[in-house]
């Protein structure tokens, strides 16, 4: 059999029978591929809200909360290049199904983790699963849909669902934790995810692989720069920032990275062509995307802890404190469309960050005893001006790539955010670990969260405004 060519399962009773791709597929297979990108949307967010909880349980430090955190993010980011190549190359569908596969089981483990190194490791499995059927999902939507009318308003549905994830996790996350103890957030996976499977077993096509590098080198050097790299924000503060274990982990993140970017100068078959680079917008675009992450995702995980530590809140409250904040989201979203649709990508860039920006700096002024309702207000206002700006960012990168590139670049954009995400929790963890009192901690947190931002900012005003001239000349 061809390493290429996805197996024909024997027909039984006992099996249900391989779906075949239809001009008039239903909602069922939107939904079987929705399960799968939802659980992996809400394992962010409701481990954030239950922190507080997982640290008493587990008798576990702020710097393997982090871990918590970040493990996830760290296969996650380091993999999804590899998930993309290896779906390609073995089929979406084929991919896609083992990927959830080694979530369902990664989250069983963290449900009955005994400490907190076990839960640590069950969550860089959980990584490595979402990195596999992540990149597969929305190739398998393409394929099952193939009438772009019908493609146009599925994708629609989906990113409704996904932000709609997104606001009421911390709510869900708060519920559960309330009621059944920080271990159903995971557990909850298990039944959800047994289901996603027998439905994209049952609905989705099969779709044949191709032929495709792997590109080991790059991949390598890769996961060695991140692993180093979060090994040093994250252990900094623990063990010391000139300290040999820090210093060694500093220089093996280092190396790796000039290895990485040698290979790639001089690869023939580089993991992103070359041509991506032709001009300055890319680079800008994915830059935007890591800043935009590092402050979103670092917001989160400061913000929870803020709430429960410095409030005094548990985890129920976090997930109603957190709900008016993220569920703006959604909103800013649907805006970023409409206006983009109007005046091109640049104008809810430079707004959604100029807002983001200025609202996230006002919260430098919070300390514990701030009133809860203009603590979210200012942060509901942070969050609608950032959730506006990032369709627009995805709106530069496919504009950028074109149809020639465009797998390579939306692959690009999600490694380099998921990168962000992990940086950003990192830093506000070592932030949280090495300055006392929330008083000195919250204008320092936000204020680096307000630099990242403006920095963002300064790229969509110095790079993005080529993009904007080819819009308004194709609208005109």
């Amino acid at each position: 059999m061809s390493s290429t060519q996805c197996p024909r399962a024997p027909a039984s009773v006992l099996v249900p029978p391989i779906a075949r791709a239809t001009p008039h597929a239903g909602m069922l297979p939107l939904v079987a591929l929705a399960i799968g990108f939802v659980m992996a949307m809400l394992d962010v967010t409701v481990v954030n809200v239950g922190l507080s909880n997982i640290s008493t349980s587990l008798d576990a430090p702020l710097s393997m909360l982090v871990w918590i955190v970040d493990g996830y993010t760290l296969t996650f980011a380091a993999m999804l290049l590899v998930g993309g190549a290896l779906a390609d190359r073995f089929g979406a569908r084929r991919l896609y199904l083992t990927g959830l596969f080694l979530f369902v089981l990664a989250s069983l483990l963290c449900g009955a983790a005994p400490n907190g190194p076990f839960l640590i490791a069950a969550r860089l499995l959980q990584g490595l699963g979402a990195a596999f059927f992540m990149p597969s999902s929305l190739s398998l939507l393409t394929h099952v849909y193939e009438d772009d009318r019908v493609r146009a308003r599925m994708l629609g549905v989906w990113s409704a669902t996904v932000g709609l994830a997104a606001a009421t996790g911390p709510l869900l996350g708060g519920v559960l934790i309330h009621w059944l103890g920080w271990r159903s957030v995971f557990l909850i996976n298990v039944p959800v995810g047994l289901l996603g499977l027998l439905m994209a077993r049952r609905f989705i096509p099969q779709v044949v692989g191709h032929a495709r590098a792997l590109h080991l080198y790059s991949h390598l050097a890769g996961v060695i720069m991140l692993a180093g790299l979060s090994f040093v924000l994250i252990q900094g503060p623990v063990y010391g920032w000139t300290s040999p274990r820090i210093l060694a982990a500093l220089t093996v993140a280092v190396l790796a990275a000039v290895a990485l970017v040698r290979h790639e100068l001089r690869g023939i078959a580089p993991l992103l062509p070359k041509a991506l680079f032709a001009t300055p917008q890319f680079a800008a675009a994915n830059g935007i995307g890591f800043l935009i992450n590092f402050g979103v995702y670092g917001n989160l995980f400061y913000l929870a802890l803020f709430l429960q530590q410095g409030r005094g809140a548990d985890a129920l409250q976090t997930g109603l404190q957190l709900v008016p904040m993220m569920a703006v989201i959604f909103f800013g979203n649907l805006m970023s469309g409409r206006m983009a649709a109007h005046w091109g990508p640049r104008v809810p860039l430079l707004l959604g960050l100029s807002v983001g920006t200025v609202f996230t700096a006002v919260a430098m002024v919070f300390r514990p005893e701030t009133p809860y309702w203009l603590l979210a207000l200012v942060c509901a206002a942070a969050n609608l001006g950032i959730s506006t700006a990032i369709p627009a960012m995805t709106t530069v990168v496919m504009q950028v790539a074109g149809k020639a590139h465009a797998n390579s670049a939306a692959a690009a954009l999600n490694a380099n955010r998921q990168i962000g995400a992990l940086v950003g929790v990192a830093l506000m963890g070592a932030i949280l670990h090495s300055v006392q009192g929330w008083s000195l901690r919250n204008p320092l947190a936000f204020g680096v969260m307000a630099l990242a931002y403006g920095v963002a900012l300064w790229l969509v005003w110095r790079f993005v405004g080529v993009v904007k001239e080819q819009w308004v000349t194709r609208r005109a």
